[in-house]
Parts: structure tokens; C-alpha cells; sequence
């Protein structure tokens, strides 16, 4: 009984070795969620997409690799996590939430960024706070932790509003745009991020509450504690140089400075070798 247990565990996942190998390491990113991870032409940008870059470095230098190639695979919000368990992208460089729940499928790397759930309305609406929502219609993206926090943060205010569920953030905006919800709810900065690129410009607004905590990290897969610690090791060694002020800068930088808790995640999280 005990050898048929052990049969039937997962075998771990030996990435280092593929990467070592083939000398190719496929990293994941979104094409439409700036400014963390976005496609312009055929390039991958954003701050996860930068980040990834660093890590993807520091891996070369630890395997003792001539040269390392990133291959970047277009990933969604609907198969992010299934990309990873499949073995399709080594990493997601995206805006994954680290949530428990998440990890019975995929693990996480230290965290990246730390950000809040909020609103995306139009400028010339009342609605500045989550209250104001009553009797209105609010977006979120389906498979996303704000699909959860949203009903949940409303019904601790005790206001009734409808949540409805749209495929994607730009079918969320394009509802908020058509009158169809009052709001799109998402992660604060990616909300900024959409009203600086919207098509209208000056359209849009984010309200100033935030109803959550949004910790980002790279999605790696579960089964491989040595990658994993391979990636965290990239991250740790970023934090630690400073290497992480000019990431921000470029990707960030003009949305402001980093807050109070967002400088004590860079600094909680050098850890030494």
C-alpha cells in the first residue's frame, strides 16, 4: 500500500535541468495588463516582464550558461496557471495574486509587488467610494482574486450591488465605457495603467478606497523546490543590490514613488545567500 502511495505522487519537476540543456527558458506574460506585463510589437514589456529578466541573469550565471535565451509565451488570465502545470512556461511574469488556495495547483517566488482592489469609473460619475456602488453594477475579470473580493468586501459594507463577470479588462472597460456596469474592479495600479492608455483620454478615474490586498509573485511550478529557490534567489539578489529601484523607475516610475509598504516588501525580502 505504501509503495502504491508513493506511485501515485507526482513526480517533481526538474526544470533547472531542461533549462541547463536546452539552454531556452520560457517565460510567461499577459499582452494587455500594463504596466506590469504587456506585449508592444513583438516585444514583452512591463515590471513582472523586467523582473523576470533579472531572474532569468541570475539563473544564467548560477548554471554557468555562455548565454541564456528567454522565449516569451503569450499567456491569459484563463491559463496562466494551467501553462505552468503543463510544463509550457517555466514562469509567469504576470499579476498573479499569491493566494493558499492557488498553491494546491502551482507555488510561488517571493513577492514582487503588493497592490489593492479598487474601481475604474468614468470622471463624471458621483461614485468615489465602495458604498457609493448600491443598486449599481460593478466588472471583475472571471478566474481573478477580485472576482472573490469583490461580492465579499460589499457585503461587509452591506451594500447590494450587482457583480458581473466579463472575460477580460478590456471587455470590463469597454462595459464601463458603454454604460453597461458603473465600475470595473481590478487591481489599482493595472486599473491607473488602463485609464493612462485608455483610447479616451481623461475618461476614466479610480476611486480612493481599495477593499484589498493584492501580493503579486511569479507563478513557478509546484513540484520543483529547486527552481523555485533558483528564482527566489535572482529576486533576493535584486532587492538586495538595488537593481529593484531601477526596474521600478523605468516600468513605475511615473505612477510615483513606491509607498511605505511596498519599500518594507523590498526590504523584508533581501535575503542573504
Amino acid at each position: 500500500m505504501l509503495l502504491a502511495a508513493v506511485a501515485s505522487m507526482p513526480a517533481a519537476a526538474d526544470v533547472l535541468s531542461d533549462i541547463r540543456a536546452s539552454k531556452v527558458i520560457r517565460m510567461g506574460h499577459l499582452e494587455t495588463s500594463p504596466p506590469f506585463s504587456y506585449r508592444e510589437g513583438a516585444e514583452a514589456k512591463g515590471y513582472s516582464v523586467g523582473l523576470c529578466e533579472k531572474v532569468a541573469q541570475s539563473i544564467r550565471a548560477d548554471l554557468g550558461l555562455d548565454n541564456l535565451k528567454i522565449e516569451w509565451v503569450p499567456v491569459t488570465l484563463a491559463n496562466r496557471f494551467e501553462q505552468v502545470e503543463k510544463g509550457k512556461v517555466h514562469v509567469d511574469c504576470g499579476t498573479a495574486t499569491w493566494t493558499l488556495a492557488r498553491q494546491k495547483r502551482v507555488d510561488f517566488s517571493l513577492m514582487t509587488f503588493v497592490d489593492g482592489g479598487s474601481v475604474l469609473v468614468k470622471n463624471d460619475t458621483d461614485l468615489f467610494k465602495l458604498e457609493d456602488f448600491a443598486g449599481k453594477r460593478i466588472a471583475v475579470v472571471k478566474g481573478t482574486t477580485t472576482e472573490r473580493s469583490v461580492p465579499d468586501a460589499l457585503k461587509l459594507r452591506n451594500v447590494a450591488a450587482t457583480v458581473v463577470a466579463v472575460d477580460s479588462a478590456e471587455t470590463g472597460v469597454a462595459q464601463v465605457q458603454a454604460g453597461k456596469a458603473d465600475g470595473f474592479a481590478s487591481d489599482r495600479l493595472k486599473l491607473i495603467g488602463l485609464a493612462l492608455n485608455a483610447a479616451q483620454a481623461g475618461t476614466y478615474r479610480v476611486v480612493d478606497e481599495d477593499f484589498s490586498i493584492e501580493p503579486y509573485a511569479l507563478v513557478v511550478p509546484r513540484n520543483d523546490p529547486d527552481f523555485r529557490l533558483a528564482v527566489n534567489r535572482g529576486l533576493a539578489r535584486i532587492y538586495r543590490n538595488g537593481e529593484i529601484v531601477q526596474v521600478y523607475e523605468r516600468w513605475l516610475g511615473p505612477l510615483g514613488k513606491p509607498g511605505m509598504l511596498l519599500n518594507a516588501l523590498y526590504y523584508l525580502q533581501r535575503i542573504p545567500e
